[in-house]
């Protein structure tokens, strides 16, 4: 079998798609499957529209000699994807790892509810157009992987059937030695206690309830810092936030970095919180279970199928206060609590490594084959 895999970021590029299909390039070959990749990047120097053209023509033209096409995306490779594998009567495999159109609604025409509220919402006619070629394209796949078995639930309300999902979970890589705590926090000139939280700046991601908690944990711990990791359209609003609680010196907004600074800044801290209203499976939250730090996140979405309460990790309701500076104020206090749950958080990051979802895909593909 040779797969196409069709993808809208690629490495040198940095994402989860980009991570996900360079990994099946190096890993599939071990299990006897060809694989080729399409990076939508080779035709971002076109127009809009016209990119989409250029890039259909080149599966076409790259495809030919495939069994499969599986496209990361539901639009941008993937409505190209779909219509290329059709017209060469290919099997078209869809991997969805979040809601396009939920995120385009929410950011760009100011829609306020969850995922499942948009599924059948009145919405901008923009929004309502990318939810119908999500949906179509979903339903034209012969199957649609998925992270975590809440985007199965996701993509079950467009249409698609449950037969045609598969909850595949994404792996890690090995980080390899990540560096003593201390000498890299005497790299970084900090010696404090330190919060860190990573994402892009988007309405969804709570920076702004993460930012008002700063001020109450700061009254037990006075040294206490936080670094938000990550670039987006929220950026002015969050550092205005950060003005007007006079905690300019205290916040740290470092844009967006490379995954080997990122790892680094991550170990040097004390806690790790993702106050997200929304989340398919973070692969960020793996990465820091990883590294040996411990975790506050939301009960949403994917994240209870990686955390589990008090455990190895918290969970609490998104923009939660409350809850949000008592356990993160627990972690910053007791250290046999974080050492604790960092044990546990190492342990359940061995279940999602990179061979064990290569492994996982190669066996769904036989499957496939053999349909």
């Amino acid at each position: 079998m040779k797969i196409l895999i069709a993808t809208g970021l690629y490495p040198p590029e940095i994402g989860g798609p980009a991570t996900y299909s360079q990994c099946l390039e190096e890993l599939l070959p071990l299990h006897g499957r060809a694989v080729s990749v399409l990076p939508f990047s080779r035709v971002r120097k076109f127009p809009k529209i016209i990119r989409h053209i250029v890039y259909f023509f080149l599966i076409l033209r790259e495809g030919w000699h495939s069994d499969v096409i599986y496209a990361q995306d539901p639009i941008s490779v993937g409505i190209p994807s779909m219509c290329a594998a059709f017209l060469m009567r290919k099997t078209f495999l869809l991997k969805i790892v979040g809601d396009y159109a939920w995120e385009q609604a929410t950011q760009r025409f100011a829609f306020s509810g969850t995922p499942e509220d948009f599924q059948t919402a009145t919405v901008h006619p923009v929004a309502r157009l990318l939810r119908a070629l999500e949906r179509l394209v979903a339903r034209r796949a012969k199957a649609v992987i998925v992270p975590s078995k809440y985007l199965g639930k996701i993509v079950r309300l467009w249409g698609v059937p449950q037969k045609k999902l598969q909850v595949i979970y994404n792996g890690i890589e090995s980080l390899g030695e990540t560096g003593n705590k201390m000498v890299l926090r005497g790299l970084i000139n900090f010696h404090g206690k330190l919060l860190i939280s990573v994402g892009r700046l988007v309405p969804w991601k709570g920076f702004g309830v993460l930012i008002e908690a700063l001020p109450h944990l700061r009254e037990q711990f006075p040294d206490l810092k936080l670094l938000i990791v990550g670039s987006g359209p929220q950026l002015p609003l969050l550092e205005q936030k950060a003005q007007e609680l006079h905690l300019e010196n205290e916040i740290i907004f470092t844009g967006a970095l490379s995954r080997d600074v990122l790892i680094r800044y991550i170990r040097a801290s004390d806690v790790f919180v993702l106050n997200t209203s929304y989340e398919g499976l973070s692969h960020q939250i793996l990465e820091v279970m990883a590294v040996g730090v411990p975790v506050v996140t939301t009960a949403i979405g994917g994240n209870p199928e990686v955390i589990e309460h008090e455990k190895n990790g918290f969970l609490i309701k998104p923009n939660d206060l409350t809850a949000l500076v008592r356990y993160t104020g627990d972690l910053l206090q007791h250290a046999q609590l974080r050492a604790k749950i960092v044990s546990a958080g190492k342990r359940t990051v061995l279940g999602f490594s990179n061979e064990k979802m290569v492994a996982e895909t190669s066996t769904f593909l036989k499957k496939i084959e053999k349909s």
